[in-house]
């Protein structure tokens, strides 16, 4: 009988901290974690008497407080979170350095979004209504903001 109420016990923790940690709203999992945990403690105090009851309750008190203070502590966080940088970047465009007209050569096949080389420089690149395959010769043909608007060479 103690196997079953120290895994109900254990599930229901592992459940509730899935529930806080990593398990997105709903809480349907921190209910059921929580209820076995209940089950099994009731469990001890019907089976085995209430001495052994209070010891299994204030055992899984302390058990969950601990690790629910483990699980939040911030280098708890630091080592789960990810820690690179984002190395991608939006079109900086300056005055004259890109032009409608512009004539250059993609890169990537641009379905309908690729990258081109452009006046020697590296461009994200939209073509309007057609596949481009790559290593193809392409023109500029309207500039908005940082969205850069291409079409085949004619």
């Amino acid at each position: 009988m103690w196997t079953v109420i120290f895994i109900l016990i254990g599930i229901g923790l592992i459940v509730v901290l899935l529930e806080i940690l990593v398990i997105p709203g709903g809480g349907l999992a921190g209910v059921l974690g929580f209820a076995m945990m209940a089950i099994g403690v009731f469990l001890t105090y019907s089976r085995e008497g209430t001495t052994a009851g209070h010891l299994v309750l204030a055992g899984t008190l302390v058990v969950n407080i601990g690790t629910l203070i483990l699980a939040l502590r911030s280098k708890t966080w630091d080592r789960a979170m990810l820690k690179t940088n984002i190395e991608g970047r939006v079109n900086t465009i300056e005055d004259n350095e890109l032009n409608v007209g512009d004539i250059g050569k993609t890169i990537s096949r641009c379905a309908p979004m690729g990258k081109a080389l452009i006046n020697d420089r590296f461009y994200e690149v939209t073509s309007y209504s057609e596949f481009i395959d790559e290593e193809t010769e392409i023109e500029v043909i309207k500039i908005e903001k940082s969205k850069i608007f291409i079409k085949l060479k004619s």
